[in-house]
């Protein structure tokens, strides 16, 4: 008899026997536990769910985040004529979408989830913290994208720099998302309250706004130190770097890839935070 009939024959006895009035009495045996999902098929329900549950507020929060981009960057157009300061102008209001959501707005939601227990909720399912953190950033993340394209034309446009190389917003999106959004969901899970975690995720934006899009040339050192600090600086670098005529592709590799192992420690990050807050 081959192994697979063996065991087919096997379940189908231990079937029978717990067909038995008191067969589970006399064994003594505990009914096992369903086995916990794995992350890949968890990640993906939990992204679902929350992009069903943000659908509704999908356009107003694009309108919002990419008028305030848009709308900086024609301020910022009376004070910079073109050059390497108007690539950062761009750059960084186009990368500010993305803090904008990311950062701003899932901090706020980590923060709400803690405060109203929601963090209990997920706590009883069987899904490994990381799907849970990765799947709700990602969902938002996911917002981020026609808001950073629109406002990345509309510079170019208005600032007279070429397009030929906006597809660099395929690799800058999602490090700089991933960077953004553990930062956010960590400040969220860490805040004791939630209006600390509002706060922080405000002034996480308000710090991608100064110094992303002010251009660095003129910030002090302590400033543009700080600058290098933030993640999504090299995500505005990589951008920037893709306006010039012949772009050199080695630093914009070197700094998505910064970019992108920034991503993640801040995603790991989140994870830890979940889990210490879960357990609480």
């Amino acid at each position: 008899m081959s192994a697979v009939s063996a065991e087919a024959v096997s379940g189908t006895v231990r079937d029978r026997g717990g067909d038995r009035p008191g067969a589970g009495a006399e064994d003594g045996a505990a009914a096992p536990l369903a086995p916990g999902a794995r992350l890949l098929p968890a990640l993906a329900a939990v992204y679902r769910a929350q992009l069903s549950r943000a659908r509704v507020a999908r356009i107003p929060l694009l309108f919002v985040a990419t008028f305030q981009s848009v709308g900086i960057m024609v301020m910022m157009r009376g004070v910079v004529d073109g050059g390497d300061e108007a690539r950062s102008v761009v750059a960084g209001s186009s990368v500010l979408v993305v803090a904008f959501v990311a950062l701003n707005l899932l901090a706020q939601y980590f923060g709400q989830l803690r405060a109203g227990g929601g963090l209990d909720h997920y706590a009883t399912l069987p899904v490994p913290p990381a799907a849970v953190v990765l799947g709700a950033a990602g969902a938002y993340a996911s917002f981020t994208a026609p808001g950073t394209l629109v406002t990345a034309v509309v510079g170019s446009v208005l600032f007279k720099l070429p397009m030929a190389h906006l597809w660099v917003l395929a690799a800058v999106i999602p490090v700089s998302g991933a960077a953004l959004a553990g930062l956010g969901a960590a400040l969220g899970l860490l805040a004791p309250r939630q209006e600390l975690a509002t706060l922080g995720g405000q002034l996480g934006m308000s710090a991608a706004l100064l110094l992303g899009v002010l251009p660095a040339a003129h910030m002090p050192a302590p400033i543009a130190f700080a600058r290098d600090l933030l993640p999504s600086t090299y995500g505005v670098e990589a951008l920037a770097r893709s306006f010039d005529a012949h772009p050199d592709w080695l630093l914009v590799l070197a700094d998505l890839g910064v970019c992108a192992a920034v991503g993640v420690v801040s995603l790991a990050a989140a994870t830890w935070a979940y889990r210490r807050a879960a357990v609480r």
